[in-house]
């Protein structure tokens, strides 16, 4: 079942780092960030954890919970998070199966060859798990900041 706007997220059940276990309902009551992106260790994957690292307590003041998603394994997550210090969890989704269910695998050419690969996307969902705003494609400058004003339009609406 795919993502729709306006729509409840489907039910998922997914590991992160921490030993945290992230589902569709296990975030009730909290604005829910999921930003999926295509590789720990890489230049723009790193630039943008560290953005949403660098105003991770604007997102907790306004209310919302920050997950990381990319396919990589959780040796891969524990080590990215430790180097960056990132305050908030990463979903290892290495089945893609939250990748499907959000519609996040696209062909990319990489060196000239096709491959699958995560489109940067990010997820806004409602503290009552419905799915309010989406962005897909995105480019790492400003895309925090547009997260967090639209996560504060969220609070300023409930």
């Amino acid at each position: 079942m795919a993502v729709v706007v306006n729509k409840p997220i489907p039910e998922f059940e997914a590991n992160a780092t921490g030993g945290v276990k992230v589902t569709h309902q296990s975030h009730l009551g909290k604005v829910l960030i999921l930003y999926f992106y295509p590789k720990d260790n890489t230049p723009g994957c790193t630039t943008e954890a560290m953005q949403f690292r660098d105003k991770y307590r604007d997102f907790v003041k306004a209310g919302a919970e920050v997950f990381g998603v990319s396919r990589d394994n959780m040796k891969s997550h524990d080590d990215f998070k430790a180097k960056l210090e990132l305050p908030f969890e990463l979903i290892a989704d290495t089945e893609e199966k939250m990748c499907h269910m959000f519609g996040v695998v696209k062909n990319k050419i990489m060196y000239g060859k096709k491959v699958k690969g995560i489109e940067r996307s990010t997820f806004l969902i409602s503290p009552e798990g419905i799915l309010l705003q989406e962005w897909r494609g995105l480019k790492v400058p400003g895309h925090v900041e547009e997260v967090l004003k639209a996560v504060k339009m969220v609070k300023k609406a409930a």
